[in-house]
């Protein structure tokens, strides 16, 4: 695959999760409790977790118009999603009444972790010289004109 190609899919892969988290956690607390809403009833604990992810999808968005100026947040998120996944997924085990988180937002954000790592893995070093930095962006800046997205 090429550097154009890998750079377009995590750009996508960005707008994606950030639209995900921005809108997608709170829909799918309300269509889905039993997998994506800890607890029983209203809970602050809920608001809480979505205005943070709510912030980090409106950044991974931001990101996306420049992955490697920004990953440190791409291996923030990468990290976090990763541990968050994990720690969910141990505390669904031991408590039967959260085992939909199984099949919810515990292997869900271990997803997010996988694909952001292994697209972002894929931006190497070389983009660290300005001569193919500067070729491979005019050359995705000209699909994400086409597709309507702006670098």
């Amino acid at each position: 695959m090429s550097d154009v190609n890998r750079l377009l899919f995590l750009r996508f892969a960005l707008i994606a999760v950030g639209l995900t988290f921005i809108f997608g956690i709170y829909t799918l607390g309300v269509v889905w409790p039993s997998g994506w809403v800890w607890g029983q009833g209203y809970s602050h604990y809920l608001m809480m977790i979505i205005g943070v992810y709510a912030t980090l999808g409106v950044f991974l968005i931001i990101a996306s118009r420049n992955p490697y100026a920004h990953k440190s947040l791409i291996w923030f998120t990468v990290w976090s999603s990763a541990v968050h996944g994990a720690i969910m997924g141990v505390q669904s085990l031991h408590d039967t009444a959260e085992r939909g988180h199984l099949v919810g937002d515990a292997p869900a954000l271990i997803l997010v972790a996988v694909i952001l790592a292994v697209l972002q893995q894929s931006i190497g070093a070389h983009w660290l010289t300005p001569a193919s930095r500067g070729a491979t962006i005019r050359q995705a800046s000209t699909f994400s004109v086409l597709a309507g997205f702006s670098s």
